[in-house]
């Protein structure tokens, strides 16, 4: 058996403050032993209130030790024990400090007790590395969970990376190891050393960083985020007590690092704080209501676009410091928009310094590599069954509204979470425990997570992406549902784009593509998404998706966006969706802002863009109903051949109502018949034509007259003019 030298000479030791420290080793005559591990210090001593004494070198390898009286150690003035060493070292650097090892745990047994049952939701703030004061001295508390290791320590330069230097001790059955390290500042790099039951090291990164080393590099940095001022009490007022269902939500999806580059340093990243000098000003201008911005969490590789998280604490490093990044939330507030973030608990990478195989063992994933590894992305699954891996998730997901006041969370692959047999083939995966392929543990662990986030933090957006027909997604897990507040609608988003890009002249053989999406509208609380992942991988930019000459193609996405915007639904659009970028995106250069450079089709869709949104939003009608059928009604469906189709949206007040209009082929209908939902004068408010958007129409606000006459669905209709390739919007004259 090993001696606890021994222990700790070969970083095996669980409970080193059974050795080092103080101890009354003969306690009946008062002596006691004071011994520390400097391997790298050529002489240590032991300063006291009044006396100083060289230690004795009682091992080569660099264990000191002297033997004292209480009396000698204890002094009246101070509490027993208060002693500090002046080290020495072969550099001829000499620091004074106090000894790590005569602290008390300092994690209380109630917080041990929580995390292990899943319910510490404010884990962030104890565990991974912690400014804090101890016996009136300031440190660092260390803390991680490595319930299955045989020792674990902490390295930085602060010790030489020595893994025998500062080993923590272990708080029992929680699986928690800490250590306070006296006098240690912020900015100081750290890893856990791991050894694990087999007698391997690993060197891990903090799963509870707040900050990291920019990549390839992959140390935790020590850093605290409780030092940022915010000035955004009334956003945060106001978002409390509005719920956002019948609030207007148009969503501009952006990645930080490729919306645009530093014009003199292309290879550069912006900060957020440079970001919130021009895409917050942008992003208002053109009307969007909130920025949602793919993860900003600490990964290793750019081209993951962020979805391959090693530290879902810590901001990833290429964009700046916390302090920059909730400088960019508070900005946002104060202008008016919300901020989502992309959030990602399906799955981590296979990175060494990463979470997986944390301390040996499938702590993080599952072990079983049927549930526990992704085989279409290489990654990692995490074990949702395991308490203490759904309170590391669930509190990451508090951590990003508590600690950066973002509002809400996009929850990415959500349909590889809960189905077993997500991208597998028949046995590559295992059913539940009744046979099935849901995963039950999974499906528990959203349902917990949305029920604690809306408990702590009401009216969060929570969206989820989600992309079949599991029921409930957005409903009340009191009702049975997954208990988000959103949906990405991937059926229409599929439907749609993949009628724009049929040929106008065969269009009318898929008319079904426009009206389907409306007999399921209404069965979940949708974000109509036209999202990244459809401008990639070959997909073609949106611009490109649309068939016919250059005039066709705008005139196309206008008629796109227009239909989105009027449908019933949330909306999204991805960054440079709004000047009709040629280009697919590519996350390691700037979006193509050239191309604005003339007043041609690429500056007037945006500028159609800006006043799409100003539309939407001064209109009830758009957002008051949109997870109600009683916010919209068919006025004509059925005009297959001509590629026409025509609906009203109505706000709570039925006087809040919008007449749409779409003509889906480049011919012109200048005498069209159009239903009217009601017996009043209609006024031509909006047209994807105009000419200010690259169209061929004045506006000149044209307004027609109902006859009492039904018509298709409707109860009135009249005749208006119809452009090609465009939409028009009506509205009811108040008169």
């Amino acid at each position: 058996m090993k001696s606890d030298l021994e222990k700790i000479l070969t970083c095996d030791h669980h409970d080193p403050f059974q050795y080092l420290g103080g101890h009354f080793d003969v306690p009946e005559v008062g002596l006691v032993t004071l011994r520390t591990f400097q391997p790298h210090a050529r002489e240590v001593r032991l300063l006291l209130p009044s006396i100083s004494i060289t230690m004795t070198r009682s091992s080569m390898e660099g264990l000191f030790e002297t033997v004292l009286t209480i009396n000698e150690l204890a002094d009246p003035l101070l509490d027993p024990y208060t002693y500090r060493y002046e080290i020495h070292f072969h550099s001829g650097v000499v620091i004074t400090t106090n000894d790590p090892y005569r602290f008390p745990v300092l994690l209380g047994e109630q917080d041990r007790f929580l995390f292990n049952a899943g319910r510490n939701y404010k884990l962030y703030e104890h565990l991974g590395a912690h400014a804090t004061i101890c016996h009136n001295i300031a440190g660092i508390v260390f803390r991680t969970w490595a319930p299955n290791a045989r020792a674990v320590s902490v390295i930085g330069n602060f010790n030489g990376w020595d893994g025998r230097v500062h080993p923590l001790r272990s708080l029992g059955a929680s699986g928690i190891w800490e250590l306070f390290l006296p006098h240690l500042q912020q900015e100081e790099i750290y890893k856990f050393h791991i050894k694990t039951q087999h007698g391997d090291i690993l060197e891990k990164s903090d799963p509870f960083q707040f900050y990291g080393e920019l990549r390839p590099k992959s140390g935790s940095v020590v850093r605290s985020i409780n030092t940022y001022t915010w000035n955004d009490r009334q956003w945060q007022k106001a978002r409390r007590s509005t719920a956002p269902y019948d609030q207007p939500m148009s969503i501009y999806e952006v990645h930080p690092g490729s919306w645009q580059r530093d014009p003199s340093d292309p290879e550069r990243f912006l900060t957020f704080r440079e970001l919130a000098g021009t895409l917050i000003p942008y992003a208002k201008q053109l009307g969007f209501t909130h920025i949602e911005l793919l993860p900003v969490m600490e990964h290793p590789l750019d081209e993951s676009w962020g979805y391959q998280v090693t530290a879902p604490y810590s901001i990833t490093s290429r964009y700046g410091t916390p302090e920059d990044f909730m400088f960019f939330v508070d900005t946002c507030h104060q202008n008016n928009l919300g901020v989502i973030l992309d959030w990602v608990p399906a799955h981590f990478p296979k990175d060494a310094h990463s979470l997986g195989k944390f301390d040996g063992s499938a702590l993080y994933e599952h072990e079983d590599y049927r549930r526990g590894s992704h085989p279409e992305w290489g990654t990692y699954i995490y074990n949702y069954g395991r308490n203490e891996v759904s309170n590391y998730l669930i509190a990451n997901a508090l951590f990003w509204l508590d600690k950066y006041h973002v509002d809400g969370l996009r929850v990415d692959a959500v349909a590889s979470m809960i189905y077993l047999d997500y991208a597998r083939k028949d046995g590559e995966w295992l059913p539940n425990c009744y046979g099935g392929k849901e995963n039950l543990e999974a499906i528990e662990f959203l349902r917990h997570l949305n029920a604690i986030v809306y408990q702590l933090f009401p009216n969060t957006l929570l969206i989820a992406e989600e992309s079949t027909s599991f029921y409930g997604v957005s409903k009340p897990t009191n009702h049975g549902g997954l208990g988000f507040g959103f949906k990405w609608n991937m059926g229409w988003m599929n439907d749609i784009l993949n009628y724009f890009s049929k040929d106008p002249f065969y269009r009318k053989y898929h008319h079904n593509s426009l009206t389907f999406s409306i007999m399921y509208a209404f069965s979940e609380n949708f974000v109509l998404p036209l999202s990244h992942d459809e401008v990639v991988h070959g997909k073609k930019a949106l611009i490109d998706k649309m068939p016919g000459d250059l005039w066709q193609k705008f005139a196309n996405l206008r008629l796109l966006l227009l239909t989105m915007w009027m449908h019933p639904g949330k909306k999204l659009l991805f960054m440079g969706g709004e000047f009709a970028q040629w280009s697919e995106w590519y996350c390691k250069q700037s979006l193509d802002w050239h191309l604005l450079e003339e007043n041609g089709y690429h500056r007037k869709l945006q500028t159609f863009v800006g006043d799409l949104n100003r539309l939407y939003t001064a209109h009830r009608a758009l957002w008051e109903q949109d997870f109600s059928g009683a916010g919209f009604t068919w006025l004509d469906l059925e005009d297959r051949n001509n590629s026409i189709i025509s609906f009203a949206r109505f706000g709570k007040n039925r006087r809040d109502q919008l007449v749409a209009v779409f003509n889906y082929t480049p011919q012109v209908f200048s005498d069209y018949k159009i239903g009217l939902p009601d017996a009043c004068r209609y006024q031509e408010i909006f047209c994807s034509d105009y000419a200010r958007y690259g169209g061929t129409e004045g506006s000149d606000q044209k307004i027609y007259q109902p006859l009492a006459e039904p018509y298709a669905q409707a109860s009135y209709h009249t005749r208006i003019s119809i452009p090609p390739l465009a939409g028009v919007v009506l509205a009811p004259i108040n008169d």
